[in-house]
């Protein structure tokens, strides 16, 4: 590949494929977000797919199509939990990392106890990686949203201090699907309608109560509250109640019993109902209907502000 993900440097980029089966070791949130970002940049339509990006050409599986996952170079990743988790907070930025693991881009491990330094290391050299102090970790600009790293050493021994490691370390089991998992879950059991209204409430930042202050976080909702706006969404879209309990399953959101409980909660709060539809076999199905705050919600936000605090 003549370009591809990179991390901003001090100096200049650090390009993840000029490695040989590298390993990134010990990240912390940032850098970790960083390295993320890096790989969106480069396939967007991979790692956080947009609704009109749901084709074969826009998924890079056509001719001229952005870049597959297949062109894209891999990488382990040894992190600790702490800092995966809180890279990982949201629905937004975990949806991303889940779509790299999907692919078989990133390979996610659980590294047990910190390391003086977080470390790029490929089988002919590798160095620590350190965060830009002073300024040097802004834009040209001088934003701060922009950070840049050091690096620092050239050490060929580094990857195999760590890969057998590595290999012996548990994957780590991300409880956040990515949008293409949950797009085509819905998309699957449901149709296309509802698949684009449950992202399109996935999508809407995690912020305070209240309409106006709704996107003061760019996080995104956390797993509960993803599985509290999906269930909604459904239920505003009168879909019977076992076929959107397995398209939540399907999504990865949770097990049908996780969301007999989500039901329950909504039920509970005056938020939806049911009605019982006789079906030609078997017994009659339960088809769901928004109640209250939720019917009357006209935009995602609106859907989203109906059920915050629901799970309180």
């Amino acid at each position: 590949m003549a370009t591809g993900p990179a991390l901003p440097s001090t100096a200049d980029s650090v390009p993840l494929g000029a490695l040989s089966d590298p390993i990134l070791v010990d990240p912390g949130p940032r850098l970790l977000g960083d390295v993320v970002e890096a790989y969106r940049e480069v396939a967007p339509s991979l790692v956080e797919p947009s609704l009109a990006s749901d084709n074969a050409d826009e998924r890079g599986e056509g001719g001229g199509g952005p870049t597959p996952a297949t062109q894209l170079p891999t990488l382990r990743v040894f992190a600790g939990e702490p800092a995966i988790e809180t890279a990982t907070a949201g629905f937004r930025a975990a949806s991303r990392l889940a779509a790299l693991l999907d692919a078989d881009v990133v390979d996610l491990r659980v590294l047990d106890a910190p390391q003086p330094n977080a470390a790029l290391a490929g089988a002919e050299t590798g160095y620590a990686l350190v965060r830009g102090e002073n300024g040097e970790g802004c834009d040209g600009d001088g934003r701060d949203d922009v950070v840049r790293w050091h690096r620092v050493g050239d050490d060929a021994s580094l990857r195999e201090r760590y890969a057998s490691a590595f290999g012996d370390a548990d994957p780590y089991r991300l409880r956040t699907p990515s949008r293409r998992r949950v797009y085509e879950g819905f998309a699957a059991r449901c149709d296309e309608s509802v698949a684009a209204a449950v992202l399109r409430a996935l999508d809407v930042p995690a912020g305070p109560a209240g309409l106006d202050d709704v996107r003061s976080s760019p996080a995104g909702p956390d797993p509960e509250a993803s599985r509290l706006r999906a269930y909604a969404v459904g239920a505003r879209e009168g879909v019977l109640d076992r076929t959107l309990r397995r398209a939540c399953e399907d999504a990865g959101l949770g097990s049908p019993s996780t969301f007999t409980r989500i039901k329950r909660l909504l039920r509970e709060t005056g938020l939806i109902e049911t009605a019982s539809e006789p079906q030609p076999v078997g017994r009659p199905r339960e088809r769901l209907a928004a109640r209250g705050a939720l019917a009357a919600a006209e935009t995602p936000e609106e859907t989203v502000a109906a059920v915050r605090g629901v799970a309180d």
